[in-house]
């Protein structure tokens, strides 16, 4: 694996500072809409390639308006663009942290299931033997409960 195991932690008031600092991105983005399926699925999408192509556009509305009605609004294709860029740059950004968070979360999520999956392997073989534990390995059990018929892997746990 390309990491080390995690033994980091976050407390309360940095979950919470974390919280404010994305509500403070959003709040920078007034603007921002959601599109149902539908609505994404209609429009005209502008991807990187279209990029150059939007560019060159807005130059040559802007350089040829008399060509164009009078009810086309140049400055608006112009801001649109801009915006375009901006947000892309700010969701590259966003998917590289949200990659970073998803990434880190499936590995310390596999520590833990890992480690787990050794606790129940104890707690059953104990519970054989050790009063008191039978209840307890039931309970861990009902994890598997649903995947009758397939081995735990818990043998291979950490």
């Amino acid at each position: 694996m390309s990491y080390q195991n995690i033994n980091a932690s976050l407390s309360p008031a940095d979950i919470q500072e974390i919280k404010a600092a994305l509500q403070t991105v959003q709040s920078k983005l007034p603007f921002l809409v959601t599109l149902s399926t539908e609505e994404r699925r209609k429009m005209v999408k502008m991807g990187d390639k279209s990029l150059a192509f939007v560019n060159n556009s807005a130059a040559a509305a802007q350089s040829n308006r008399n060509i164009l009605p009078a009810t086309f609004d140049v400055e608006e294709l112009v801001k649109d663009y801009q915006l375009a860029i901006a947000l892309s740059e700010v969701l590259i950004s966003m998917r590289q942290l949200t990659e970073q968070v998803d990434d880190t979360l499936m590995a310390v999520g596999s520590e833990a299931m890992s480690s787990s999956l050794t606790v129940y392997d104890y707690v059953k073989t104990a519970s054989k033997k050790t009063p008191g534990l039978k209840t307890l390995a039931e309970q861990l059990g009902e994890r598997f409960k649903a995947i009758k018929g397939r081995p735990s892997k818990a043998a291979s746990g950490s």
